[in-house]
């Protein structure tokens, strides 16, 4: 594998998603000195695109429409949900809805799905998962007398699915797992786990966060039943957008979230005194939807889905393997070590580079414009988004941190951390 900048430049012309670069925000600078974000696992780029869209809603919207633009307002949910699940999650219509965050949806979610299994008290969750998702099965548990089960997993190769097939047995009601594992990227089988689940009883609620946008979830083909997810990582929704959630259209009628609000009643504005859950994946929505972020996660939405996922996962398996190659050739000598699948088939869009002053490396990574983020215990975590990361700014990002450390400059960092990572 050629390994120098060159090649990496030849990648960047030969890439068929290079269009997409010039619609975000501050992605096509090209100096010498320019910021190399590596952190879109965390927060997309803005779309050059959003602010427009969100002024639209302010101004036209609600500045001039005001309560007549309601009638558009309460489709917006499943209408991104329907671009969301054509072209990024491979669902079908009338399958996925935005709206709440994605703890909010977890717990909808879970609490519905253990309701449809009666008699069976034991969630599943994963040791190593995203502490939402952990906190939210153990706050879900305590609330129903049920038994938490948590499945040990290798913190840089992720969860083994003959692992969480031991742990399945007929207690178990709901699996709760990300696919993409937040600290090092692993990649979950959807399909593999869904079968391991099915074939126990249990249904399984999947965290797509950490992949959706850049990792195909092929929710259909894979028979998944209930998932969620944000929108603010590689969906480019912007901080603090409303995630979405996802339920198979065959369950939907038999499923009954425990949040029951107005949004999600059968006749919304018959103002009626007993709840009727609404039909379809509208049942699962609850109040008002936020109207003004939603405008920002359609404009990601649709950039993603206009890119195709398949695209931009074979784009997002090239930059982090080229990222892990430069490390081993350029890296290894000074202590760092890939703490992530190397298989591209078991990898998600981030790479977690392992050595004992991650946190100052980080630091210094930073005041020398790369921007990554840290994950304990000893973690560099670097996140290339497809849309609009080059090779280049990939190659450059390690190039700056060889710096780094042949110039040891990352030792004047004080090893405390901060709250801000």
């Amino acid at each position: 594998m050629d390994l120098s900048r060159a090649a990496a430049s030849a990648a960047d012309d030969a890439d068929p998603l290079a269009g997409f670069r010039s619609r975000f925000t501050g992605a096509e600078d090209d100096g010498p000195d320019r910021l190399l974000y590596l952190d879109g696992n965390s927060l997309g780029r803005l779309p050059r695109e959003t602010p427009a869209a969100v002024a639209r809603v302010v101004e036209q919207e609600w500045g001039r429409g005001l309560v007549g633009s309601w009638a558009d307002w309460v489709e917006r949910s499943r209408r991104i949900g329907d671009v969301l699940a054509a072209g990024v999650l491979g669902a079908r219509p009338g399958e996925v809805l935005v709206g709440d965050s994605t703890s909010v949806d977890l717990y909808k979610l879970l609490v519905a799905a253990a309701d449809a299994r009666p008699g069976r008290d034991v969630l599943v969750c994963c040791a190593d998962d995203f502490p939402t998702d952990r906190y939210v099965v153990a706050g879900v548990a305590a609330q129903r007398g049920m038994t938490v089960r948590e499945v040990d997993a290798d913190i840089d190769e992720g969860l083994d699915p003959g692992v969480l097939a031991a742990a399945l047995d007929e207690r178990v009601a709901v699996v709760v797992l990300s696919q993409v594992a937040y600290r090092s990227g692993a990649l979950v089988d959807v399909a593999v786990v869904t079968r391991l689940a099915r074939d126990a009883g249990a249904l399984v609620v999947w965290d797509l966060s950490h992949g959706a946008g850049a990792v195909p979830a092929d929710l259909t083909a894979a028979g998944a039943d209930l998932a969620v997810g944000c929108t603010y990582k590689y969906l480019n929704g912007g901080p603090g957008a409303p995630a979405f959630l996802y339920v198979r259209r065959e369950l939907q009628e038999e499923l009954r979230q425990p949040i029951w609000g107005w949004f999600g009643q059968r006749d919304q504005f018959a103002m009626g005194p007993v709840y009727d859950p609404a039909a379809g994946v509208d049942r699962f929505a609850v109040g008002t939807p936020p109207v003004l972020a939603m405008a920002a996660v359609e404009v990601g939405a649709r950039l993603s889905a206009e890119a195709g996922i398949d695209r931009l996962a074979a784009k997002g398996g090239a930059l982090t393997g080229l990222l892990i190659a430069l490390a081993d050739a350029r890296l290894a000598e000074h202590g760092v070590t890939v703490a992530s699948p190397r298989d591209a088939a078991r990898r998600g869009s981030h790479v977690s580079l392992a050595h004992p002053a991650a946190w100052q490396l980080t630091r210094a990574l930073v005041d020398r414009g790369v921007v990554p983020d840290f994950r304990t215990p000893d973690r560099v975590r670097f996140g290339p988004a497809p849309l609009y990361t080059r090779f280049v700014d990939v190659w450059d990002a390690m190039d700056r941190l060889r710096t780094v450390l042949v110039e040891r400059a990352h030792e004047g960092y004080p090893t405390e951390r901060s709250r801000v990572t």
